[in-house]
């Protein structure tokens, strides 16, 4: 056995079993839990929704459970099993430039993984979130969907492909700075795109009418120095229950948007502190700081990358005969989250200072009052369960657990 072979299946066994031990401590902590409302809520969530919540946060783990082992079957069939080497076999026995039988071989491969992921996600989206009410999608409508987002890959991701193989087979050793360089170009383009071009394709977006919570809405946005390319409704509920609120784009093509649902949910000062929060995250600079650090990990990871493509042991390590340039990207891009699970928590922590900065923004421009309540509003209708595990919350959660979050914006109204 080649000796990166064995490296690979130990950091792939550890890697799947801290998952897999994390998701069961949140199952059995959530569980234990389920009988209480924890003490923080008894006057706001009850207990059939804190119940509902604890159900419902289960089940998507057991469903989580199984995606995991379905990754990791199909991850070892890909490289050690042979699946990415018969691709590239296949392609090459074509009469194809090597970059065209390059990138129709991770295609392929793409392609494979993508259909792979359907029956999960059907599962998910008309079993799991049918039964608690959340689905709002038909059958047509999830598989638009998924068409429209095969379609949007190829068109925008084949020409970024080429251009990153054309780079990597014609520049020289520094080939990934200039890689680099393009990935970063082309990922503020997205962001910027996005709102006017890609978004619409999926969504409906109605410019939120005049009236009391306009007003209030524009009035926060003066009082908080943000200029943005209007405010949107987006009819969220014609595929999902759930609420949310985001700002997309950059430059001078911010747009603010709201879930209908979410507009359904809350009331007008609720609304308000929830997009305070929202553009604490923007005046904060959370925005940049994440595009930053980004930037940082996709240049290092770009350079291991660059010594990795002339390694052999790389390419027959991971079930690879013919070393090329897009066997190299492909295996790179598939195997180097096994090696960087350390990140997660990591990541996972300065998301959730980011979120406590932005609740203090907020308590000081909207009702602290109102975040909570708005708040507590969002957990009990998307059912999120109130008791995570800890260690569980630590390595997956963007944002704080609730009963953390809401005791720090109590004691900001306190303070004030």
């Amino acid at each position: 056995m080649n000796t990166f072979t064995f490296i690979f299946l130990i950091a792939l066994i550890i890697s799947y079993s801290i998952q897999f031990w994390l998701s069961k401590r949140q199952a059995s902590y959530v569980q234990h839990h389920r009988a209480t409302v924890p003490a923080a809520f008894r006057n706001s969530v009850s207990l059939q929704a804190h119940q509902k919540a604890a159900d419902y946060t289960i089940e998507k783990g057991r469903l989580g459970d199984i995606d995991s082992f379905i990754g990791l079957v199909v991850l070892l069939l890909l490289t050690l099993g042979g699946g990415i080497n018969a691709a590239f076999t296949f392609w090459a026995g074509f009469d194809l430039s090597p970059l065209a039988s390059g990138i129709a071989a991770i295609a392929t491969v793409v392609l494979v993984m993508t259909l792979v992921d359907i029956p999960t996600s059907l599962y998910q989206t008309f079993v799991i979130e049918e039964k608690y009410g959340f689905n709002k999608s038909s059958v047509n409508q999830f598989i638009k969907d998924h068409l429209l987002q095969l379609a949007l890959t190829a068109a925008i991701g084949l020409p970024l492909l080429a251009l990153i193989l054309w780079i990597m087979d014609s520049i020289g050793p520094m080939w990934w700075l200039w890689a680099w360089g393009i990935l970063m170009s082309f990922s503020l383009l997205m962001s910027w795109l996005f709102p006017t071009v890609i978004a619409p394709l999926f969504n409906k977006f109605t410019p939120m009418e005049e009236g009391s919570l306009k007003n209030r809405i524009q009035n926060l946005l003066a009082r908080c120095g943000f200029n943005s390319q209007g405010i949107f409704i987006m009819d969220g509920s014609k595929r999902s229950g759930h609420g949310n609120a985001y700002f997309t784009g950059l430059g001078n093509n911010k747009r603010i948007v709201f879930y209908d649902t979410l507009v359904n949910s809350l009331d007008d000062e609720e609304l308000e502190a929830v997009l305070a929060h929202e553009l604490g995250h923007f005046k904060c600079k959370h925005v940049i700081k994440m595009l930053i650090a980004t930037a940082i990990m996709s240049l290092i990871s770009l350079a291991v990358l660059g010594w990795l493509i002339s390694e052999e042991w790389f390419y027959t390590g991971l079930g690879v005969e013919q070393p090329s340039n897009a066997a190299a990207l492909l295996l790179f891009t598939l195997v180097s989250p096994v090696f960087t699970l350390f990140m997660q928590p990591i990541t996972a922590y300065f998301q959730r200072k980011f979120e406590f900065e932005a609740d203090d923004f907020a308590s000081k421009n909207a009702k602290a009052s109102k975040m909570i309540s708005g708040l507590v509003k969002l957990y009990e209708e998307n059912a999120s369960t109130l008791t995570p595990d800890p260690l569980y919350s630590a390595f997956h959660y963007s944002h704080p657990p609730a009963a953390i979050r809401i005791a720090h914006l109590e004691a900001r109204q306190q303070n004030r």
